[in-house]
């Protein structure tokens, strides 16, 4: 495996999740381990403390009942016990605390002087620990001397007489128990060292795997082939959550893509058709020589061909700036107040509406502002207007309002015509880019249009945050509502 190999190995993210995963399992297991060898040497101790507990209280029982010339057969049956016992090292040794005579002299009893009056006497059983002193234990609590676990009482026996009792063993098989369970701990743990790793790698590879998938699906996408999707495994974690929404991310750039593909081939479309008539208007005038008044009206032809051809470069460039703009028109637009500019527009089509015998009227019942492009959104206002007259027959009205809705705090413009009306099966593709109504319906059915008119004016009012829609009856005439989000800045108050 080449060094470039191994690198990426060690940088992935199964790799990672695998040592992080190995981490904690380790640490895990070995809590767990030492906390379960705690948990055993304790109930060890304990159960040896209980066992020697309970000597010691029959040991005290068998005191309390004898008398002095019986006390030899109850050290004998100690000394038999302890021999019994002597893998555990058991023993029993017993003192007198006061100096009355008490306990019977036999071989195992010693004297030892305290004080220059007193004089402590005794007893012991066999198997004595040697390198274990009588002063080392005299705690109420079970304790451990020199490896050996003890329990060590005062009591009182016949003719009240106190006596110190003490009990014993050794701890040494509790250690070799502990030692087997630290053999078995190291052995667990080196098994883990060798299993966790494994296993997180494992598992690593399968929580990876979608991953791998959805890497070798983005890999294989192109700009021109778009239909491949990722696979949704209904799992309904997080994997899958990404894979559907890179799925609807495909979907949004596959939509966008095909719009572009559209557009620019309706726009090579549309420009193709001046400039064959620009094309065919000169070579018609260099064919053969013409008079003067011939060549002014070729001249006029390709005169008002470039007219439509800079309309529709103009319109495609706006439409182009509209949608560049569409994420910071509401953040850095200046308030523009549309009152304003439904004057002007109006003042613009009046001589219009007048040649054609249309009453054009508005009305302000609420002054709007918005934050935008005034110079887009008078656009917006022209178009709509010019395409209510084009509508309109002779004798009919054409109607623009504006108010704010209270509820919503949304400023409602409307421009309603008494024209021809639009029909129910064009409303859904009325805003779709080169798109041109029945002109058999127009009043002005000479005048050519480009198609993008109402386009422009969508991107234009959701660049602004807004909706532009329409109602229509086939006779009765059309009303468009352009809705934006009225701005009312907050003035200080001192």
């Amino acid at each position: 495996m080449s060094f470039e190999r191994i690198n990426a190995t060690l940088r992935s993210l199964r790799f990672r999740l695998m040592l992080l995963n190995a981490i904690v399992v380790l640490l895990a297991s070995m809590g767990t381990l030492v906390g379960l060898r705690a948990g055993i040497q304790f109930a060890l101790v304990h159960e040896l403390d209980q066992i020697l507990a309970e000597d010691l209280d029959e040991i005290e029982l068998d005191l309390a009942e004898v008398d002095e010339p019986n006390s030899a057969i109850l050290f004998a049956q100690l000394d038999r016990k302890a021999r019994g016992h002597i893998q555990h090292r058991w023993f029993v040794r017993i003192r007198d605390v006061d100096t009355t005579p008490s306990l019977a002299t036999n071989k195992n009893r010693e004297s030892t002087e305290t004080g220059p009056e007193a004089e402590v006497r005794v007893w012991q059983s066999v198997n004595l620990p040697l390198d274990l002193k009588l002063e080392d234990a005299h705690a109420k609590e079970p304790m451990t001397v020199s490896g050996y676990r003890l329990i060590d009482r005062i009591t009182e026996v016949s003719d009240k007489m106190l006596v110190g009792i003490q009990v014993g063993a050794s701890m040494a098989s509790i250690d070799r128990d502990l030692a087997l369970i630290d053999r078995i701990i190291g052995i667990a743990f080196g098994l883990g060292l060798v299993i966790a790793p494994l296993g997180g790698y494992w598992l690593a590879g399968r929580v990876t795997r979608p991953l791998g998938t959805i890497i070798d699906t983005a890999d294989r996408l192109r700009p021109e082939e778009l239909s491949e999707r990722l696979p949704i495994r209904k799992t309904g974690d997080e994997l899958d959550h990404l894979s559907h929404t890179l799925n609807m991310l495909l979907d949004r750039i596959a939509s966008f893509l095909q719009k572009r593909k559209d557009f620019l081939a309706n726009a090579a479309h549309e420009l193709r058709t001046p400039m064959a008539a620009l094309r065919s208007t000169a070579e018609v005038a260099l064919r053969s020589p013409r008079t003067v008044h011939e060549y002014q009206e070729l001249l006029s032809t390709i005169i008002e061909e470039s007219e439509s051809l800079e309309v529709l470069v103009n319109q495609l460039l706006l439409l182009a700036e509209t949608e560049s703009e569409t994420e910071t028109l509401l953040l850095t637009g200046e308030p523009v107040a549309l009152a304003e500019l439904i004057a002007r527009s109006c003042d613009m089509f009046v001589g219009v509406a007048e040649s054609r015998s249309i009453e054009l009227r508005f009305q302000i019942l609420r002054s709007a502002t918005v934050r935008g492009n005034a110079h887009h959104l008078r656009q917006v206002i022209n178009n709509l207007i010019d395409n209510s007259l084009k509508f309109t027959p002779a004798g009919g009205k054409v109607d623009i309002t504006l108010n704010v809705d209270e509820s919503t705090t949304q400023a409602r413009l409307s421009v309603r015509d008494t024209g021809v009306g639009i029909a129910t099966d064009e409303k859904p593709r009325l805003f779709d880019r080169f798109y041109r109504g029945d002109r058999s319906r127009r009043r002005d059915s000479v005048t050519r249009g480009t198609g993008l008119g109402l386009s422009i004016c969508q991107a234009i009012v959701q660049g602004h945050g807004g909706t532009l829609t329409v109602e229509s009856q086939i006779g009765l005439g059309s009303c468009f509502y352009v809705t934006l989000p009225h701005f009312a800045p907050h003035c200080k108050q001192e």
